[in-house]
């Protein structure tokens, strides 16, 4: 779960900083509120044409004056429900808009923040607020910032026309009005609280479900289906909690709205009888006054449904812009993309391959004091060769692989494509020119053919085909649809030798001047990886690459091999040289398959 260690904001301060979003429904908002105003007051009108008509026609007998009387309200009443009608028709088109290009907005962001937030934050809590959290700012902008300014004239009008009438029992309805403020204050600040912590527990409990859903095959594979639902049900049960503490909170909030304007319209009524009784007020001023009363007990009354709706927007909006405000990947400026950093030994353009000179990087998130993950690392891959990167688990050969197309940000040191630091490229350039395949072969929900075509944007269906054949991805020929077909979610529907190739193909499609491949070929058998590393050879001699293997036979790709260890390269040298000069080598390359790779050497 995210915890949000932020100041708390005021929800007026929080739901202000939608107005650059409201901005351009500014005018259809004020045309909206301008009619919700006005069948509000058309409504007022309604007492005061029953007194004259109670005070008229009733009390003199004259049915002409009725039937007048009965036409007024309801062309009063029509022209209300018209002006209603008119407020939702005005909004609803935009409101949607808003809606839409807040998503759009927050899909973008998401894609231009750095692997570092991604790495943090947990998928649910992203999806709750591209979603639910947006459902309520639109919310909030179709009824209740329009409301609230509505009910709060109608009000204020409803009042004077009362004082106006009779202005001792208007006195008496006036006497709620502090405790009310009071009680809305307070109300406020708990049912804010209680709102983030629901939504920030609907995150988690989307993060549970997807996690679930994508990880079923392990779940029913080790018979765990009832654990699983144990810990959804123990989220469900805390989100079911903070909830019914929510509708504890709204519903005593109600109780005190409703219960104190309804005694001091019964004791204005028993007043008002007196006074009709006495002879001090006809009969229709306290039908015109009681009526009045009683049209203004649902913008009294809709104040706590209303408070609760703008600050769950308020929290909603919290939520939506502490992922806006997270700071996006910082592309090249101008100045810095027309004088690149270039170091003495190359110059922009001229083949240098890669370089990484002096790299260290330690984790934004890492504990104080925490060694860097990558130390001082110092390693030249030549124009048009290919390197290994080997090292045991968690030497940090992803990480490594991660900051040549900038991924990740080095914490120190720098690395050059063809003397050209990698910081002083614009990142789409950048990744115009490296190519990755990472050891989880991540597919999208679409076709086989989009997937592998995302490689590279002026591919074409050659480059397509060539690139299956380079990753003996022959298979999707066989598909209903050949390459047309829907690997479904994530390709699941694929095996994970299939998953693996394709990410592979998506990586050569666009024949890149540097490719980085981890561990390429894990989930292949010996025969079809034997047939691809003989199509990549061909690959690799067009290309600088850089390939983190854990095979021999993947080695065996490669010019030379580099060997990464305990955040350093402690040797490079091709795979025989290592065999001989690094015992670490050697124990990682030991076994049966090294013997075997060694005596096909010889």
């Amino acid at each position: 779960m995210m915890v949000d260690n932020r100041e708390p904001h005021s929800p007026v301060r929080s739901l202000l900083r939608l107005s650059p979003y409201v901005k351009p429904i500014r005018g259809r908002l004020a045309a909206a509120a301008a009619a919700a105003v006005l069948g509000s007051c058309v409504g007022l009108v309604i007492p005061l044409v029953l007194k004259w008509l109670v005070d008229g026609p009733v009390t003199e007998r004259d049915p002409s004056g009725v039937w007048l009387g009965g036409a007024l309200l309801l062309a009063l009443g029509v022209a209300e429900a018209t002006l209603f009608r008119a407020r939702r028709r005005v909004l609803a088109q935009p409101l949607s808009r808003v809606e839409a290009d807040m998503r759009a907005d927050l899909y973008g962001h998401l894609q231009r923040l750095p692997v570092s937030f991604h790495d943090r934050w947990p998928s649910g809590q992203l999806l709750s607020r591209a979603t639910g959290d947006l459902v309520l700012i639109r919310i909030f902008l179709t009824f209740p910032l329009v409301f609230l300014l509505v009910n709060g004239v109608t009000i204020v009008i409803g009042f004077a026309v009362l004082l106006a009438q009779q202005w001792t029992l208007g006195l008496v309805l006036l006497a709620p009005v502090v405790p009310l403020v009071v009680v809305c204050h307070r109300f406020e600040e708990s049912y804010a609280r209680t709102a983030r912590a629901a939504q920030d527990q609907v995150g988690d409990l989307t993060t549970v479900l997807e996690e679930s859903v994508l990880g079923i095959r392990v779940t029913k594979g080790l018979g765990r289906h009832r654990r699983q639902e144990r810990a959804f049900e123990a989220l469900a049960g805390r989100l079911r909690s903070t909830e019914l503490r929510k509708a504890a909170l709204l519903g005593r909030l109600w109780a005190v709205i409703m219960v104190l304007p309804e005694l001091a319209i019964g004791t204005a009524l028993v007043l008002g009888v007196v006074q009709v009784a006495d002879g001090d007020l006809s009969a229709g001023t306290l039908v015109a006054f009681l009526s009045t009363a009683l049209a203004l007990r649902w913008p009294v009354e809709s104040i706590g449904f209303l408070l609760a709706l703008s600050n769950e927007a308020a929290t909603a909006a919290d939520r939506f812009f502490e992922v806006m405000d997270a700071p996006a990947e910082a592309d090249t400026s101008a100045a810095e993309q027309a004088e690149p950093s270039v170091p003495r030994q190359a110059r922009p353009g001229r083949p240098d391959g890669l370089r990484l000179e002096g790299v260290e990087f330690r984790y934004p998130d890492a504990p104080a004091g925490a060694p860097p993950v990558l130390r001082g690392v110092d390693l030249h891959i030549r124009p048009g060769e290919t390197m290994a990167l080997v090292g045991a688990t968690g030497s940090g050969k992803t990480t490594l692989t991660a900051l040549i197309p900038r991924l990740h940000e080095p914490t120190a040191g720098r690395i050059t494509l063809d003397g050209q630091d990698v910081t002083a490229l614009p990142r789409e350039r950048l990744r115009e020119l490296v190519s990755v395949a990472f050891e989880d072969p991540m597919l999208f929900s679409t076709t086989i053919a989009e997937n592998v075509l995302m490689g590279a944007a002026d591919a074409r269906e050659a480059d397509l085909v060539r690139a299956l054949s380079v990753a003996q991805a022959d298979f999707v020929h066989g598909l209903p649809d050949g390459p047309g077909t829907e690997v479904g979610e994530q390709g699941l529907s694929l095996s994970g030798g299939q998953r693996q190739r394709l990410a592979l193909a998506r990586a050569v499609v666009g024949t890149p001047r540097f490719l980085i491949l981890d561990d390429p070929l894990s989930a292949l058998d010996v025969h079809t990886e034997a047939l691809v590393e003989a199509a990549l050879r061909e690959v690799l001699a067009t290309t600088t690459a850089l390939v983190v293997a854990h095979r021999p036979s993947t080695v065996l790709l490669a010019d030379r091999v580099a060997l990464l260890s305990e955040g350093r390269i402690t040797a490079v040298g091709t795979h025989h040289e290592l065999l001989r000069t690094s015992e670490e080598y050697a124990s990682l390359m030991s076994g049966q398959e090294s013997h075997l790779a060694q005596g096909g050497a010889r």
